[in-house]
């Protein structure tokens, strides 16, 4: 499994990646293969605000529910809708077709805390 060097990873294995005061969200292609198959995703409306390391959604698989944790605080101002139809995506895509939210990160230092690739990579592999 390679990991997309441009996208900074959580350690809750969220992907994120910026453009300007905005950031683009969704799980990591290991984060997927450990939950199965999705069956069911929960994701917050625009408008809402998410904050650092709190559930801003849950993803279902066959397995279990699993929470999504936000790696910045912001406000979302938008919603991948075709998830709502099309959970499976995040198995399919992780990366490209199944982003969750864009949020307007509120203090975009909060960013310097997150993962390269590399250093997500040791991280999953050390679990």
């Amino acid at each position: 499994m390679s990991l997309p060097e441009k996208y900074l990873y959580s350690n809750e294995h969220e992907w994120v990646e910026r453009d300007g005061n905005k950031v683009k969200i969704g799980v990591t292609d290991h984060a997927q293969s450990e939950l199965g198959d999705i069956v069911f995703i929960e994701l917050p409306e625009v408008g809402d605000t998410i904050k650092t390391d709190q559930p801003f959604g849950s993803a279902e698989s066959v397995k279990t529910v699993s929470e999504l944790y936000a790696p910045v605080t912001g406000k979302v101002v938008e919603v991948n809708k075709n998830l709502e139809d099309s959970p499976e995506l995040i198995n399919e895509s992780p990366y490209d077709k199944a982003w969750m939210i864009v949020v307007e990160v509120d203090d975009e230092s909060e960013l310097d805390r997150l993962l390269s690739a590399e250093e997500y990579d040791k991280l999953i592999h050390e679990a």
